[in-house]
Formats: structure tokens, sequence, C-alpha cells
């Protein structure tokens, strides 16, 4: 059985090792554009973008090492079912689940690196991003803008926008945290913003939402007012010195933190939560896949490298399509956050039981 699982596992090294250079290179590719429209229309040196690309790689792994593991079972195994090896196994009287011990024993190393990697590497390399990026920010701050995380560089306010279109914004929650006093929130449907020339400011306008204004015979209260549109100035002047990390590039101890301190004042802290989740069960991606491979290359009896790599993308795409829209359901408070991100997990956990008891028991 040792030489057996010995011989497993060198087969799927080299698959592995390919997997995850094609997978890295090709998403480099596809995040080609992003960057080309920091250096058009926000500014950024390509110098920079070349350094951003860099520290994307490691990024990058969060992604392509599961989708690397699932391509080398499915290669390595469909290469042994094409070939008869794994008829020629069971006829030796080697039942099928004893080749799974060491598929669970790499799935669950990968588990536990993918997770280190999220907590520590992921999140330095994503704020050394943000660290290039905030120079060009100090001399255009439209660059500091982003979509789906809390940004706190502007003085005074704590800015969460879900989604931007070049200078349009949609679903914008600015909290602007009062010491002794509730947090005043302004809620828009839409907005826009301008950058001020030679200043380190935008100008934003907000469009059909409601604003917290003090109570004129209780200053410690708010009550709603909504506007069809107002305006305001963000400094980013101020706001000098240490870049401010966002959740992608915090380890989960900072998110922790940062949790507190935000639901301390009042803050809706869901996208932090869903974010601290997801940091976790994204660790588990690996086991899942590697345990999905087996069946479905035993299954399907293909040889071919090209159509293999291909089907294990299009079975590791559901789970991080589901995972995204997850966070984002529970990004807007519509479920918690805390039980919706682990969804995915779940569901792949059922169909990787159902068909490896199916292929076993067969």
């Amino acid at each position: 059985m040792r030489i057996l699982r010995n011989y497993i596992l060198k087969e799927c090294v080299v698959p592995f090792a390919i997997a995850v250079g094609v997978l890295t290179f090709v998403f480099l590719l596809g995040y080609l554009p992003q960057l080309a429209n920091k250096v058009i229309n926000k500014g950024v040196s390509i110098s920079s973008v070349i350094m951003v690309m860099l520290y994307n790689i490691p990024v990058l792994l969060g992604y392509t090492l599961p989708i690397a593991a699932l391509s080398a079972v499915i290669l390595t195994f469909g290469r042994l079912s094409s070939d008869n090896e794994i008829i020629a196994i069971r006829a030796s009287g080697i039942p099928l689940q004893r080749l799974l011990a060491p598929l669970v024993a790499i799935g669950i190393l990968f588990s536990l690196s993918l997770l280190l990697l999220n907590d520590r590497v992921i999140p330095r390399a994503y704020h050394a991003q943000r660290e290039l990026l905030h120079e060009t920010g100090t001399k255009n701050p439209t660059a500091i803008l982003e979509a789906g995380t809390f940004i706190d560089d502007f003085s005074g306010f704590v800015i969460f926008i879900y989604k931007i279109e070049r200078n349009h914004l949609f679903n914008v929650r600015i909290y602007q945290p009062q010491e002794g006093k509730p947090t005043r929130t302004i809620v828009s449907k839409e907005g826009e913003f301008t950058p001020v020339p030679g200043q380190q400011k935008i100008l934003l306008k907000l469009i059909d939402g409601t604003s917290d204004e003090p109570d004129l015979r209780n200053p410690n209260n708010y009550y709603k007012l909504n506007f069809k549109q107002s305006f305001m100035t963000l400094d980013l002047s101020k706001k000098q010195g240490k870049v401010t990390k966002k959740p992608k590039g915090m380890t989960l101890k900072e998110l922790q933190t940062e949790i507190g301190e935000y639901q301390r004042m009042g803050i809706n802290a869901n996208p932090l939560i869903s974010e601290y989740h997801r940091k976790i069960s994204w660790a588990f991606a690996p086991l899942i896949f590697i345990l999905l491979g087996f069946p479905v290359a035993v299954i399907t009896h293909r040889r071919q490298k090209t159509a293999n790599l291909l089907l294990a993308i299009i079975f590791a795409a559901p789970y991080y399509l589901l995972s995204v829209g997850c966070q984002a359901l529970a990004g807007q408070g519509l479920v918690r956050p805390d039980l919706i991100m682990w969804f995915p997990n779940i569901v792949g956990g059922i169909i990787v039981l159902i068909l490896n008891y199916k292929l076993c028991a067969s």
C-alpha cells in the first residue's frame, strides 16, 4: 500500500505544479484590464502597476492552489482510470476507499497551508499593494476609492460603497463617528465624485438618500432627514502617515479587533464579519476539491489534459461564485454572515460525501 500511495502522490506532483503556473498566469492576464484602468483613469504609474502585479501573485494563490489541487487529482486519476489501472487496483483486492486516505491527508495539509496563507501571507501582499497605490492616492484621491470595503482614509469619515462605475457611486454608506455621541450615518442610493484640482480632496455629490441630523433640543440624538441631493467634501490631507488596512489586508486577529471597534461605534460590521469567515471557510477548499476530483476522474474516465483542466475550472467556479454571492448578501445585512459564508462548504461537502460513497460502494 505504501508503494501505491507514493506512486499516486508522485503522479500528482507534476500536474499540480503545471496547473499552479498556468492558472496563476491566466488570472494575472485577467487582472490586466483593472490595472490598465488604474493607469488610464487614476494616474497610477507603470512601475507601481508592475509591483502591484508581483504582489498580486500571492493573492491569486488563494484561488489557484485549490483549483490546481483539483486539477492534479482529476488529471492523475483520469489517466489511471483511462489506462485501466483503477480496475487493476480493485482486482488486486484494494478497495477504492483505501486510496482516499492519502488524498484526505494531502487535502488537510493543503487546507492548513491555505489557512496560513489567508491569515498571514495574502494580507501582507494585499496591504503592500495599497501602500504602493497610496503614494498615487495622495496626488489623486480617487485612487483611494474602492468598492466593497470600508474606506477610512478621509479625515472624520468611514465610507462603504457597494459599487463604483467611473465617477458614479451606488449604494453609499457614510459614517461619521462622534466622540461621546452616536455615530452619524448618511445613506445614499447614488453619488458622484469629482477630485478638487491641486488639492487632496474629493467633492462628493449624494443623490436620493437620508442623513442623521442633530436634534437641536437634544444634541445627543439624531433625526432622519431625506434629501434629493447633498454635497460634502472629503479631505485626505489630514490623513497622512501609515496606510490604513482594508479587510483583505488584515489578519484574522486584526479583523476580530476591527469588528469589535466598529460594533462599539454603532457601524454595521457585516462586511468585516463575512471577510473573517471567508478567510477560514476558503481554507477548506483544497480538501473539498481534492475529494471531489477523485470520484469525478474515475467516473469520467478521461485522459485528455486540457479537457480535465477545463473540467476542474468548471467544477471550481460554482464554489467561488456561490461564496461571492453569499458574501454580497451578508455585506448588505440580508443574512447572518457567520452562517451564510459556510454555505458553499456545506453544499460542497454534501456533494463530495455522496459521490465518494456511491463510487466506493459500487
